[in-house]
């Protein structure tokens, strides 16, 4: 697949006040996304996209990322079955952040089987002078065991 080209990026007014989008990716070639669901505005997860990444979810609504771990596309659920259905993009003001609002097919983001994968809160009796008390509490169930969804492929 040839890489795509989104429009050109202009001048401040154009790009923060304008109706064309203009992603600012980074020197790494990456734009940092956000994803919630589209019913309840969770924070759903944190992911990069690069330019086939976000060009793949535009014209298939499947959330697609770039995975720097793999340096390869990763189309949200292509191996979990727990897909994310685009149903709005935005971006921030200066264009350099998006965020997906998506239907959460199968109930989980997480690699982890987590409907979210900000599934863990700081305790409330946490102190920064303090640092064995910065502890973590889980703050949802897991929808899925990660062991039974992705197997080791040989």
């Amino acid at each position: 697949m040839s890489i795509p080209i989104f429009p050109a990026r202009t001048n401040n007014s154009d790009i923060e006040l304008g109706t064309l989008l203009q992603p600012k990716f980074g020197s790494d070639g990456l734009i940092p996304c956000i994803t919630t669901d589209h019913i309840t505005n969770e924070v759903l997860m944190f992911a990069f996209m690069n330019a086939e990444s976000l060009a793949h979810t535009l014209k298939t609504k499947k959330a697609t990322y770039w995975s720097r771990s793999r340096s390869k596309l990763w189309i949200k659920g292509e191996e979990s079955g727990n897909a994310q259905l685009v149903k709005e993009l935005r971006t921030d003001c200066d264009q350099d952040v998006i965020l997906l609002k998506v239907e959460n097919v199968g109930g989980a983001s997480c690699h982890n089987g987590y409907p979210s994968c900000f599934y863990r809160k700081l305790s409330a009796s946490a102190q920064a002078e303090d640092p064995a008390s910065l502890t973590l509490e889980f703050a949802a169930d897991r929808v899925f065991d990660p062991k039974d969804v992705y197997k080791k492929k040989h």
